[in-house]
């Protein structure tokens, strides 16, 4: 059925059946046809199936997703900040993805910034107009250089706000990554890292809070958890470079500890105490590591990376 829908949502109706426009995201879907006189049940079903159509979408597109996770890890490796840079409903996507970069993996705040015209709402309103407002990102982007990485994200990819932001840091030789929903945008054109998200058109047409926000919000998690596998943050599945600052996640680190060292909670916790929340250290500590300053020897011989710092303790060990 997703098929089915995806490739009757690309007609355009307005041109007999069977002629395919350009901007997708402006496309009217080729289902939506009397939306409105529908019973809901009916109306919830393609709204779902619509949604499921633009996940598949980020499919096409891994190969580049995986290539630019590559430099956003290369970036934060040697220091580098990585700038979100994003307009309305992307904007939410992108500051969604990078609000959640410290707790999750430890990335220090002052590698991530979130550039969202009209900055990031504090209301429920969210003025369209900001979009075309690029004045401010001259002096929000000075700093920018070769050290750095842009993560451009726009539907449409002709975003005016987060165009001028590509040629802000293309100029500064930084490294761009643009993320877009339509074939041969400018923003996609101008980008190192191109991703293009070929989603369907919208059920609600140019609605790209639906199912272009879908596959942005995919694909930005999936940049930033590859990017986090690169720099050695996941061990098995598990964040081990996660901040525990609630009590949920210290009962999280508690457990990843004792799943990998194989310990019981108690000595997870005395570990984790020693190591002052840092799993990694705690993990080899209740593994076996003479001591917290041992453990971090370990990592930083093996860049950070615990799986590699765990074989040298066993061969430490045997």
């Amino acid at each position: 059925m997703v098929d089915k829908w995806y490739l009757k949502g690309m007609i355009d109706s307005n041109q007999g059946g069977n002629h395919v426009t350009a901007n997708a995201t402006e496309q009217l879907h080729g289902e939506a046809i009397g939306l409105d006189a529908r019973p809901a049940i009916h109306a919830a079903a393609l709204l779902a199936e619509g949604q499921i159509a633009a996940a598949m979408a980020v499919r096409a597109a891994t190969s580049q997703i995986s290539d630019a996770a590559d430099a956003i890890a290369d970036t934060l490796r040697r220091g580098g900040v990585l700038r979100y840079v994003a307009a309305g409903s992307s904007g939410l996507m992108a500051a969604a993805d990078a609000l959640e970069l410290g707790g999750t993996f430890s990335i220090p705040s002052r590698q991530v910034q979130i550039l969202m015209a009209g900055g990031i709402p504090t209301t429920s309103e969210m003025p369209g107009d900001t979009e075309d407002d690029t004045a401010s990102l001259a002096d929000a982007l000075s700093g920018l250089s070769d050290n750095d990485t842009v993560i451009a994200v726009s539907a449409s990819g002709t975003t005016p706000y987060t165009l001028e932001a590509v040629r802000i840091a293309r100029k500064a030789s930084a490294t761009v990554i643009g993320i877009a929903n339509n074939a041969g945008s400018a923003l996609l054109t101008s980008s190192d890292h191109p991703i293009l998200l070929a989603t369907p058109p919208e059920v609600i047409s140019g609605s790209t809070r639906m199912g272009a926000g879908t596959a942005q919000k995919i694909a930005l998690n999936m940049l930033s958890t590859l990017a986090a596998v690169r720099l050695g943050h996941i061990h098995d599945g598990m964040m081990v470079n996660l901040r525990a600052d609630n009590a949920k996640l210290h009962q999280r680190a508690n457990g990843i500890v004792c799943r990998i060292a194989g310990v019981g909670p108690k000595a997870a916790a005395t570990a984790l105490a020693a190591a002052k929340g840092n799993v990694k250290c705690a993990v080899l500590v209740a593994a076996g590591a003479s001591s917290v300053e041992a453990a971090r020897l370990l990592l930083r011989e093996t860049g950070d990376h615990l799986r590699p710092a765990l074989e040298r303790l066993n061969a430490i060990q045997s």
